[in-house]
């Protein structure tokens, strides 16, 4: 009976591993916990940092460096952790919107070698009505050089962008440190109830608001060109 029962669980977990990216699902919901019960929260300003490590299931076929797709997928995990600790995520819901990916550039600098430890810096560098620019940088843990950066378009839909930042940078009136700001934001936002705040939210986030950088700059207006050309049916 017991290898039957045995026999029939490790079937189940074969067929879930070939049916789906199991690992990636469970490690998805590792960080979630993490970022959500574990690690401190942020400002939406600041800059969130995770940890990683190049394992033999990262390398591609050359066997000595990381594969290139896999910088992305850790991208995810980076982005998931940041979501979660600033709130933005949780905000975006509560006025009932939702993100997508819509773009994504990357640019490789040094291999990442097998068994090799990286940090990865996840930051928010612009944003305007529709969407949020993060910056992504893999650094060495050892050197401190910047294998690889990524930029990524956050696209956010069914709700403004101005809007969301504005709920996340307002100031509040009765929070005596950034971390409890932080509290009584999230508090608001579980409850569906409004923080009050000591100047209109869009005016003080005006204020916050980065400058375009150069590189974000030049990539928008290539993301404007290829979407004429598709729209072209270039």
């Amino acid at each position: 009976m017991w290898c039957t029962v045995i026999g029939i669980v490790l079937g189940v977990i074969v067929a879930l591993y070939a049916l789906f990216e199991l690992h990636y699902f469970l490690r998805m919901c590792l960080c979630v916990i993490a970022a959500r019960y574990i690690k401190k929260r942020m400002h939406i300003l600041e800059t969130a940092t995770v940890c990683g490590l190049c394992l033999t299931n990262d390398v591609d076929t050359l066997l000595y460096h990381m594969n290139n797709a896999r910088y992305l997928r850790e991208v995810d995990f980076a982005r998931v952790d940041f979501y979660e600790r600033t709130l933005l995520w949780r905000t975006i819901l509560s006025k009932g919107g939702s993100v997508v990916q819509g773009a994504t550039t990357i640019r490789y600098r040094r291999f990442i070698r097998p068994f090799t430890r990286f940090t990865i810096s996840s930051r928010i560098v612009y944003w305007d009505n529709q969407s949020i620019f993060m910056e992504h940088r893999f650094i060495g843990r050892t050197d401190g050089f910047i294998h690889c950066i990524a930029l990524c378009r956050q696209r956010v839909i069914q709700c403004s962008v101005e809007d969301v930042m504005a709920t996340l940078l307002k100031p509040i009136e009765t929070a005596t440190s950034s971390t409890e700001c932080l509290e009584k934001l999230e508090n608001g936002i579980e409850s569906g109830g409004n923080v009050t705040t000591v100047t209109t939210c869009v005016e003080y986030a005006a204020k916050l608001k980065p400058e375009i950088p150069p590189e974000v700059a030049k990539w928008l207006e290539w993301n404007d060109i290829s979407s004429a050309c598709l729209r072209s049916g270039c």
